[in-house]
């Protein structure tokens, strides 16, 4: 899968490309990511990105030119990639949204900066605006490695275990389930007695357990439409009763 990240930093997404999980991948061919500096692509002695908005206002606004040039050299890199504006306008990044990335030949990424891009780029050469969070950071960059980092996850072959990325949070619409690792015990605390057991399918039954409560304890939200099995109700009921006897 390609990555291309159009930037005018690229030295805030080297690092990353060339680091951990994102490297390996790298060296497997299971990705193929870089980024390009978008002032390589500006004409003129100074190689200007940005230009003073029309009607006035403040701040300034990334030009149409250089960004139609880089576009252009991404999509010859990544011929069927998405061209991913990364913007708090765009619709917002989840786990589902990174199955759909996942599934897809590869994504270019442009990280505006300032207030933003001329809105020609977005009519004529943005196939989707996305957004990481309902608030404002200076620029695409940290956006587009989280996206990267989440999708590359999904991808065959990229982590140590092939149900890995298919039990994380999210993932089936619940928080994962709890972990424990050595020591047995850590300031009094002992790891639950069923993890010890050996007995795999109560195991598995701790982990749903875990995996419901944490949910509902954490993030209640996911739980409001969701359509509960006959195990998780009695999960739920049976914690509820708990809890009345606790404060009843």
């Amino acid at each position: 899968m390609k990555f291309v990240v159009l930037t005018i930093f690229p030295e805030m997404i080297d690092p990353f490309l060339g680091s951990g999980m994102l490297r390996l991948a790298a060296e497997r061919n299971i990705i193929d990511a870089r980024a390009l500096n978008i002032r390589d692509y500006a004409e003129g002695k100074h190689r200007p990105t940005d230009d003073k908005p029309y009607g006035g206002g403040c701040g300034m606004v990334m030009k149409p030119e250089p960004l139609s040039r880089a576009i252009g050299a991404a999509s010859e890199i990544a011929p069927t990639a998405k061209r991913i504006l990364l913007t708090p306008q765009g619709r917002p990044f989840n786990q589902a949204m990174a199955h759909e990335f996942a599934a897809s030949d590869g994504l270019i990424f442009i990280c505006g900066r300032y207030e933003g891009v001329d809105e020609r780029i977005c009519q004529e050469l943005v196939d989707e605006e996305v957004s990481i969070g309902d608030y404002v950071m200076t620029g695409g960059e940290l956006a587009a490695t989280v996206i990267i980092d989440a999708v590359t996850r999904l991808l065959p072959g990229v982590l140590g275990g092939d149900e890995s990325a298919a039990k994380d949070s999210f993932s089936g619409g619940l928080l994962e389930h709890a972990h424990y690792t050595r020591p047995y015990t850590f300031e009094g605390k002992s790891v639950p007695d069923v993890l010890m057991s050996g007995n795999h399918a109560n195991i598995e039954k701790w982990r749903r357990k875990t995996s419901l409560i944490r949910t509902f304890l954490k993030r209640p939200d996911l739980l409001e439409k969701r359509a509960f099995s006959r195990e998780e109700k009695d999960v739920l009921t049976e914690w509820c009763r708990r809890i009345e006897e606790i404060v009843g």
